[in-house]
């Protein structure tokens, strides 16, 4: 069984919401419709940092369109085996973007008989409204990491896919025993790109997603695995859907937008977290 996590608290005054018809509310007054797409805005306007933040409609739609050709699939497949390696949970998708890995992780959880309540939140409403429209049993939400509207302990499980954790966040909506599964480009992810894109490549030290003395790394997988991309179509959807479209020169990206095929290396890490006691 595949069910909606439901310990939401507003964002207002932490206070428990409760579903009354098509509305979040909680004992304060304050109310948060559920949009015909069945997400839930839990973002409130003094808590955003611009009039649309997160990522853009264009870039929602470049990585839908991508990861659906499957570029990605074996990356998906190490994520539902690590979360499934334990049975029956509460999940937290915390950045979930358009939903890609989320969805073959419920299919995966299906297929193995694992029961799982999940939430899923992102900044970007591009993205939850995408995300919701495939799947109406979770609970979807518009929302930040920087303050998750869940309540205290209520999650076994949280996972962050090249998202952005905050620590403290984290630590308040895990339980006792929760996992925090962090997953991050490691130092060869989509090297051939960026040596078409970059004038010249920054090679950056490797460290951990995580630092706080409150976790400890459980441990970590990295995947390596080759995608070859055989349209021009693909590689600006890959551009477009990466911060590399806004940080690279515009030469670099007019080099890129005129290939029709490339063959690149994905390097991801996939590191397992747990709270120190």
């Amino acid at each position: 069984m595949t069910d909606p996590l439901t310990h939401l608290i507003c964002p207002l005054d932490s206070l428990p919401l409760h579903l009354h018809e098509r509305s979040w509310r909680c004992e304060n007054g304050h109310s948060y419709d559920v949009a015909k797409q069945g997400y839930v805005n839990l973002l409130p306007v003094q808590n955003k940092r611009s009039k649309d933040p997160g990522d853009s409609k264009a870039m929602v739609q470049a990585r839908r369109d991508y990861l659906e050709q499957g570029y990605y699939q074996s990356l998906a497949q190490v994520l539902a085996d690590t979360v499934l390696a334990h049975s029956n949970q509460s999940l937290l998708d915390a950045g979930c973007g358009e939903g890609y890995y989320l969805r073959y992780l419920v299919e995966q959880a299906e297929q193995n008989d694992v029961d799982l309540s999940i939430a899923a939140l992102d900044i970007s409403k591009w993205a939850v409204q995408d995300a919701a429209k495939k799947d109406k049993r979770l609970s979807w939400m518009v929302a930040s990491n920087s303050a998750i509207p869940l309540a205290d302990n209520s999650v076994d499980t949280i996972l962050c896919v090249f998202g952005f954790p905050v620590e403290a966040e984290f630590k308040r909506v895990l339980k006792p025993d929760g996992r925090l599964i962090m997953v991050d480009p490691a130092r060869d992810h989509l090297k051939e790109l960026k040596a078409i894109i970059y004038s010249e490549q920054k090679i950056k030290k490797e460290t951990l997603p995580v630092t706080s003395p409150e976790f400890k790394l459980i441990s970590e997988q990295r995947e390596t695995f080759p995608v070859s991309l055989t349209s021009n179509q693909a590689i600006k959807d890959l551009l477009t859907m990466t911060p590399h479209l806004y940080r690279s020169s515009a030469e670099g990206r007019e080099e890129a937008s005129k290939l029709d095929a490339i063959a690149l290396t994905a390097d991801i890490w996939v590191r397992v977290f747990g709270l120190s006691h």
